[in-house]
């Protein structure tokens, strides 16, 4: 999707084609800037894949167990899915950040710092919604049982990106108000002062799919200084 001079392109964290996506859209606009749906704290073990900083105990209580446990939840669910491909959770943002690097490319992180979110999860995800998450986790890895059927090697057609995210949203009300609502909002801020800030540059912006028609409409709508983000 494109607004001003912005270029928002989405993709799965997981998907070969993603990585021809970013491969194919940084060749052909030789963006300026390309801003990534990451914070620092995610960006560091991501390039440093055995250097993480694991999580003790006080980092627990300050994102709060809940948060922990569905990020322990998440990334091996991820891991599980990317090694059904063969691609490792990421790694079109790696493209990106290497191709920036060999261009001479400005990075730009647009994400909520992960406590942030994480302890926003903590505090908001209910009982009811707890349940519904563990027996949908059994009734993937267990039963085998799938709700939408897509090939997971490419990004989602808008159709079902729609889907799920709607499943999402009936499903875990507060869930996806703090991982999609409130995350959209908080990039489509940063995004909006990036290209105010920088109006002269081609801005190249790279999120997960579902997250960027959101996003250009909040764009609009938001009502910023220029100042520099």
């Amino acid at each position: 999707m494109k607004y001003k001079n912005l270029t928002l392109i989405g993709t799965s964290h997981i998907a070969k084609q993603s990585l021809e996506d970013v491969e194919n859209t940084i060749n052909e606009l030789k963006p300026d800037i390309i801003c990534l749906e990451l914070d620092k704290k995610r960006l560091y073990p991501l390039l440093n894949k055995e250097k993480g900083r694991k999580i003790g105990f006080k980092d627990i209580l300050k994102i709060g167990v809940k948060g922990y446990l569905f990020s322990l939840i998440g990334a091996y669910v991820e891991k599980k899915l990317g090694q059904e491909v063969g691609i490792a959770p990421g790694s079109e943002m790696i493209k990106a950040i290497e191709l920036a690097k060999k261009n001479k490319i400005q990075i730009m992180l647009i994400d909520q710092d992960i406590e942030v979110t994480l302890r926003r999860f903590s505090k908001e995800f209910s009982w009811k919604e707890r349940f519904r998450f563990l027996w949908d986790i059994i009734k993937a890895f267990v039963l085998r049982k799938k709700e939408i059927e897509f090939d997971l090697r490419k990004v989602p057609e808008k159709a079902i990106i729609d889907k799920l995210i709607k499943n999402v949203k009936q499903r875990y009300p507060n869930l996806y108000k703090v991982l999609i609502e409130e995350r959209n909002d908080y990039m489509a801020s940063k995004l909006a002062r990036i290209i105010s800030f920088y109006e002269d540059k081609k801005i190249m912006a790279i999120v997960g799919a579902g997250h960027e028609e959101e996003m250009v409409n909040l764009i609009k709508k938001k009502r910023v200084d220029v100042v520099r983000p």
